[in-house]
């Protein structure tokens, strides 16, 4: 494992990579609240087939900067995705793997036709747009209790004094029975400075206003993430996820497109790469490989 700096037109960010440097790229996207640490099991695994596995610490996150356009919308970190793509010339056969809010992130430009990558892995948050609205109902009350911490993160100043118990109890709840000892150190450490930390709760206050709205250079993204996929994916979700009820994971799986295919991981909470990193890593690789 090596670290990088990554000089985008937008923001700076360091990020975490291995393999070779001419190997085809791969980038991978973490969530919240977490750290490109997360893929410490998948970018070797990865890097062993050869790929060049590029994971950024995503804007805000130490020790990557807050952005100095202070956006942290879906529509900024695609363009991030995107320009690191081209920075990197990652080509044609480059892929995109996204746990969380990277995989909303990867969702979104699998809607989008100026994607420029050639297929799409996404972890534990399925594409919005596959999601029936029977199916949502039905989840409705299970799903409203776990989401408690998107309307607690629309609090002014609250969710940044609370944000270390915030991120143990979330990790304890979303991965049941997972110990987080190697990874919650990590987390505390990138969110340490107050403008970091803002800027990682950013991400909730900026998705859940309608009326805020991304600069202008981000514009072109702004919605994809409403949009059905338009290129194969894989997707996969724990089956004792206690972030997003897999219930609906399994009915937006039926929406994805020609050449996608869904696992469900047994045994595996929100953070299935981390609790299963062997069935997570031997399905992400089979699909990278008929891609």
């Amino acid at each position: 494992m090596r670290e990088i700096t990554l000089d985008l037109d937008a923001v700076r960010l360091r990020a975490l990579t291995w393999g070779p440097e001419t190997g085809r790229l791969a980038v991978l996207l973490h969530g919240f609240p977490d750290t490109a640490h997360t893929w410490r099991y998948l970018g070797p695994a990865l890097a062993d087939e050869g790929w060049r596995v590029v994971a950024p610490f995503m804007r805000g996150y130490a020790p990557s900067a807050v952005p100095d356009d202070g956006s942290v919308h879906v529509a900024a970190l695609m363009d991030d995705a995107v320009a690191i793509h081209g920075r990197l010339r990652g080509g044609a056969d480059a892929v995109l793997i996204g746990h969380d809010w990277g995989a909303i992130t990867a969702n979104a430009l699998a809607a989008h036709t100026e994607n420029p990558f050639a297929a799409v892995v996404a972890l534990s948050v399925p594409p919005f747009a596959s999601l029936r609205t029977s199916a949502v109902l039905r989840a409705l009350p299970r799903q409203l209790r776990n989401s408690w911490y998107v309307l607690f993160n629309q609090l002014p100043i609250l969710p940044e004094r609370c944000a270390r118990p915030l991120i143990r109890r979330l990790w304890a709840d979303w991965s049941p029975g997972y110990d987080a000892g190697e990874d919650l150190p990590a987390v505390m450490e990138a969110i340490a400075e107050p403008a970091h930390r803002s800027a990682v709760i950013g991400y909730y206050r900026s998705y859940s206003r309608p009326f805020s709205r991304p600069p202008e250079r981000y514009r072109r993204w702004v919605g994809a993430e409403m949009r059905p996929p338009i290129m194969p994916m894989l997707y996969l979700h724990g089956d004792r996820d206690g972030c997003l009820d897999p219930r609906l994971a399994a009915v937006a799986s039926s929406g994805l497109p020609q050449g996608s295919a869904f696992d469900p991981i047994a045994g595996a909470g929100h953070f299935l790469h981390l609790e299963r990193p062997r069935e997570v890593n031997d399905r992400i690789l089979k699909f990278l490989a008929a891609q």
